[in-house]
């Protein structure tokens, strides 16, 4: 962002001056996690290697039991009343860790709605294709927004239109459900559709 000052003086003699502000961008925390020596709050609650709940001791008597197994002491839960900690060894909480959150990113799949559009006078086989393209996109975990495209005089025929709506879902080899009623929009009709997550 540039801003213009003008310095005092004659008229003859005027000058600008161009000064630039600065922006600054706040850089995202990385959160860590606490190990061993890091961890100074106390008392915690301690886990052991084996999973097992020893219950609320002091952080400095945790650490003489994680350094007498050759383990590390690993603030799992900091956030917790007293802070939750397990021993165990760094290199595998860090392994376990990232595996997980690959895990669960990989389960998440990006929902979205995916559009197919027909006519009151579309034959036969172009719905039956449609239907097809409707069933593949739900089958991915998608929604989709099914399309009635009026033209002309065929605005005025909005019974018919739905009546043909209603049927081309039909058509669909798939228990699906409204996320949206049937709806007017200025090219016709439309609808939006999922599939039933209870099949």
């Amino acid at each position: 962002m540039c801003i213009k000052f003008l310095l005092q003086g004659p008229l003859d003699k005027i000058k600008t001056k161009n000064i630039y502000k600065r922006k600054y961008y706040k850089r995202k925390q990385e959160v860590r996690t606490r190990i061993n020596q890091w961890i100074r709050i106390t008392p915690i609650q301690l886990i052991n290697e084996k999973g097992e709940n020893i219950g609320t001791i002091e952080t400095s008597k945790a650490l003489e039991m994680a350094k007498e197994e050759g383990l590390d002491l690993i603030e799992i839960a900091p956030n917790a009343k007293p802070p939750v900690c397990r021993i165990m060894d760094y290199g595998k909480f860090q392994y376990q860790k990232s595996r997980k959150e690959k895990i669960q990113k990989s389960k998440q799949k990006k929902t979205e709605i995916k559009g197919v559009r027909i006519s009151p006078r579309i034959g036969q086989h172009d719905l039956n294709f449609k239907a097809k393209q409707a069933e593949k996109f739900l089958n991915q975990g998608h929604k989709v927004k099914i399309e009635m495209i009026l033209k002309g005089r065929e605005k005025g025929l909005l019974d018919i239109a739905r009546e043909k709506l209603n049927k081309f879902i039909e058509i669909i080899d798939l228990e699906t459900v409204f996320e949206q009623e049937i709806k007017r929009q200025p090219r016709g009709l439309f609808v939006i559709i999922t599939k039933d997550k209870k099949q």
